[in-house]
């Protein structure tokens, strides 16, 4: 029998005499340090649900976070939240302590998406079932019962056509800033990708080169520093596709820094309120947008909807939709 099947099996043998009584021990709270820490009246929760986030230092995950304590706090659960801080062995060490504590799931964006197979396997041994959201595991032996995400392969493409609609009949030279130890961050470039070698291969003008793929590590910092030295390499960069918000933002930074900005479009990721009014700004040409309050909302009720008793699906894709800047024109929540 499949080890899902065998967690399944166990779970729904109990007794719900002791089904009950094993949920209620699970009960627990969070410390401001971010411990998981027991709780021994439990407050009649049906147990407790622990997310381990990517970072707490970005605003998509915080959103996604809320929206789903907010879905399994009304479902009738507990919630604790911790953040990897992008260190796969701080995540790792995390899940351990989730194990230890013996809480009723799990659901993490993993910090690497190979690497936290071992952990994941762990939790499969003590029959805690893992749910992952965003960022998708690859680890073959590593079991999750469900994967909510945005589809970034679709996202990629239309990040892909922003792309060819930005540089027109011009065409250029274009950096990707990207971020590989992340399955969701391969997905979007793979699209990227896909739809600009599609583009050169037809009768259309406009060709696109990928001069090359860099390191943006999904941060301001890295976006600006990486984007200043392609800048040596490539000083007549037509366009960036970076795979969020955060590094286009720090790209943008240092197009403008070297008096570069109006020469270079950007295609970002994500549709942060920050990103959206860089759009707005004109500072970056478009965003294929995610919707994070879905992600969050959605991976609650997978999780419901298992010890429910009912089917889950595997995995769980989002669409994108493109947010240009007469979008982020009319859109109340910008400035």
């Amino acid at each position: 029998m499949p080890l899902l099947n065998r967690i399944d099996a166990m779970k729904r043998s109990l007794p719900s005499y002791l089904l009950a009584a094993s949920l209620l021990l699970t009960g627990c709270s969070k410390e401001d340090n971010g411990a998981v820490q027991s709780d021994p009246d439990g407050g009649g929760s049906k147990g407790v649900i622990a997310y381990s986030t990517l970072t707490s230092n970005n605003p998509f995950f915080n959103v996604i976070s809320s929206n789903l304590e907010a879905e399994a706090r009304a479902a009738g659960y507990e919630v604790t939240v911790v953040s990897g801080d992008e260190d796969a062995k701080k995540q790792s060490d995390q899940i351990k302590d989730f194990i230890a504590r013996q809480v009723s799931a799990i659901v993490l964006n993993p910090c690497d998406s190979k690497s936290i197979g071992p952990a994941i396997e762990e939790a499969n041994k003590a029959g805690i079932p893992v749910f992952t959201c965003d960022i998708k595991c690859l680890a073959p032996d590593a079991v999750v019962v469900s994967h909510i995400a945005t589809d970034n392969l679709q996202g990629g493409r239309l990040a892909g056509e922003a792309m060819i609609e930005a540089l027109g009949e011009e065409g250029g030279k274009v950096l990707v800033l990207d971020k590989r130890e992340v399955e969701s961050c391969l997905l979007r470039v793979q699209g990227f990708k896909e739809v600009v070698a599609k583009h050169n291969a037809g009768p259309a003008p406009g060709k696109i080169e990928i001069v090359a793929e860099l390191p943006g590590a999904g941060q301001k910092i890295k976006g600006r520093e990486t984007t200043q030295a392609a800048l040596q390499s490539y000083p007549d960069l037509a366009g960036i596709f970076a795979i969020n918000d955060p590094s286009a933002l720090g790209a943008y930074s240092a197009l403008e820094e070297a008096g570069k900005a109006d020469q270079v479009k950007i295609i970002a990721f994500d549709g942060q309120p920050e990103g959206k009014q860089a759009i707005k700004d004109g500072k970056i040409y478009a965003d294929p947008i995610q919707f994070p309050d879905r992600i969050g909302r959605q991976t609650a009720q997978a999780i419901v909807a298992y010890f429910n008793g009912e089917d889950v699906e595997a995995e769980q894709l989002i669409p994108t939709e493109l947010y240009r800047q007469a979008d982020a024109q009319n859109d109340p929540d910008l400035k």
